[in-house]
Parts: C-alpha cells; sequence; structure tokens
C-alpha cells in the first residue's frame, strides 16, 4: 500500500511508525511532506521514509492520501491540492473540527473519511472514531480500518456528529488525564514520596486501573466498591474528591470540549 502523509508532526509521525512497524507499507511505499525542515530530516533518518516540502509530490501515486494538518491549515493545504487527487486515491483526514463536506469540497474529491485519534497511537494504545462519507467503497474503508487498528483500537460510526462528541472524549480525554496524573504525582510528593517513585506508583496506578476496567468490563463503580473498605483510607479520600466536585468538574470539561469541536466544526 502507498501511502502520503501531509504534516510530519506528532500524529503523523505515529502513523508513519504504526505503517511499517505492523508491514502496512514499506518504507519505500510512504511519502512525507511538511513545511519543517528538521522534522523532514527526523522522518528520513528515523524511518527511511521519502520526504518532501511540497504536498502535492506526497500525493502522488499514494493510494491513501492522510492529511494530519492542524484545522487551521488545512485551507492553505486544500489550495494546492484542489482538483489534483484522483478518483481511486482516499483521504483520510484526522483533523479535529473539520467537516467532511467542506474537505470534500475544498479539495473537489468524494472518497472522503474522517477519524478522531489520539495521542496514544504514539504507543500503539490509541482510540480512533471514524466514518466515512456515503459512497466510499467497503474495501477503502477496510484499509483505513487498518491502519487505525494499527494504532490502537477504532469504532466506526454511522453519523459524523459523534466524532464531535469523540474529540471531547477520546481525543481531549488525555490531556484532562495527564492533568489528573500530574495533580496525583504532586500529591504523593507532598506527602514525602521522592518524585521518581511518586511518578511510578501514580503511572502504573492509572495503567493498571484502566486495564482492570477493560479487562473484566465492570462498571467503574462497581470497581470502585471493591477497593473502597467501610470507613477506610479510600472512602476518606473520596469523600474529599467529592466535595471538592471532581465528577461535576469532568462533566464539564467534556461538556467545554464538545461545545468547542462543535464551534470549530462550523
Amino acid at each position: 500500500m502507498r501511502v502520503g502523509v501531509i504534516g510530519g508532526g506528532f500524529m503523523g509521525e505515529a502513523l508513519v511508525s504504526a505503517l511499517l512497524k505492523n508491514g502496512l507499507a514499506e518504507a519505500s511505499e510512504v511519502t512525507v511532506s511538511d513545511v519543517v525542515e528538521a522534522r523532514r530530516q527526523h522522518l528520513a533518518a528515523s524511518y527511511g521514509v521519502e520526504v518532501m516540502a511540497e504536498n502535492l509530490e506526497a500525493v502522488r501515486g499514494a493510494e491513501l492520501v492522510v492529511l494530519a494538518v492542524k484545522p487551521q491549515e488545512f485551507s492553505a493545504v486544500a489550495a494546492g491540492l484542489r482538483g489534483r487527487v484522483g478518483r481511486k486515491q482516499t483521504l483520510l483526514s484526522i483533523m479535529a473540527g473539520v467537516p467532511i463536506e467542506r474537505i470534500g469540497r475544498e479539495l473537489e474529491h468524494e472518497a472522503v473519511v474522517r477519524a478522531m485519534p489520539n495521542t496514544a497511537a504514539f504507543v500503539g494504545q490509541a482510540m480512533s472514531v471514524w466514518t466515512a462519507r456515503a459512497g466510499v467503497p467497503e474495501e477503502r474503508c477496510e484499509t483505513v480500518a487498518r491502519l487505525l487498528r494499527a494504532v490502537g483500537r477504532e469504532l466506526r460510526v454511522g453519523d459524523e456528529k459523534y466524532l464531535d462528541m469523540a474529540t471531547a472524549v477520546s481525543g481531549s480525554g488525555p490531556g484532562f488525564v495527564f492533568l489528573f496524573l500530574e495533580a496525583f504525582i504532586d500529591a504523593a510528593v507532598h506527602i514525602g514520596l521522592r518524585r521518581e517513585v511518586a511518578q511510578e506508583l501514580a503511572v502504573q496506578t492509572l495503567l493498571g486501573s484502566a486495564v482492570l476496567a477493560r479487562e473484566t468490563g465492570k462498571h467503574p463503580a462497581e470497581l470502585r466498591n471493591m477497593v473502597t473498605s467501610p470507613g477506610g483510607t479510600t472512602a476518606a479520600g473520596l469523600q474529599v474528591l467529592e466535595d471538592a466536585g471532581l465528577r461535576g468538574a469532568i462533566i464539564d470539561a467534556v461538556e467545554a470540549a464538545y461545545e468547542r469541536a462543535k464551534e470549530l466544526n462550523g
């Protein structure tokens, strides 16, 4: 599979790495365009892929074209590619807030798929929600699904509105988790643990808890009750979190991210 990636930033690099690591493409079949020379040099040295400054060069001959640029850069990118993407090529956008209809209109192209992965793609643990424009052949959709599975888990939805919701939950979610993790580590340091020990304990605790929830399929409340003894240490800490309004703050944060995603989506 020949793949052209427009945008060699963090997410673009994650997809390139996954393509090669999972045998979906050879280095000689991947081209990446980026305006920053340092990024081009890094990608060429790290992965052996062909790099260039011109987006059109990355598109030529590619079966799958990945749009991995910032949303605010899309119009400028589209201006240079409009009408130059072939009918047999599939466009995969991982841009937040740019709807399929706009992508198809500005690029004058029908076969458009839009996905919302997250930063965990770099370690193969992403959650990607995606949808395809009506009329995109199923074999092309399966190609996209294979790529998204290479960076983690994927979920196809029938309505694009769910991508704004996914942006708020799994797209922005890592930022919320990292803030909690940062506070968790600081709290451990505050009570006397060395920072490197605090980080090891906090990171593994979050990781283990998430894996436990996924593997058991139990409701989080059930898992929380399993570790909460009456009058115990966990109960004391949970009471503080509830009194501080943690649950409501998380709901408000996701809602704010969702409203912002809808604004970006026009």
